[in-house]
């Protein structure tokens, strides 16, 4: 079932932990002052970013070891003319 909220659509999630994290996680609730759905949806968020970076490292990795990708890109900064000129 999905809410409408602030321009925003809300679902409901359900999901399974041990007892011992949801014990962690209501102890910090209780400390912080916010709700188990806030602190959720920023762990899911940080989680998604991290996720990306490290697939933005890996290709990086990758790109730098690639010889055929290193002699085009060591070929398009020898290029005179402005390449980010719009």
């Amino acid at each position: 079932m999905a809410i409408q909220y602030s321009n925003q659509t809300i679902e409901k999630v359900t999901f399974n932990i041990t007892s011992e994290l949801k014990a962690e996680l209501v102890s910090l609730k209780n400390e912080m002052h916010v709700s188990l759905s806030a602190i959720y949806n920023e762990a899911l968020s940080n989680y998604i970013k991290q996720k990306e970076l490290e697939k933005w490292e890996r290709g990086a990795s990758l790109a730098s070891k690639d010889t055929h990708y290193l002699k085009l890109a060591e070929a398009m900064d020898d290029r005179e003319d402005d390449l980010y000129a719009y």
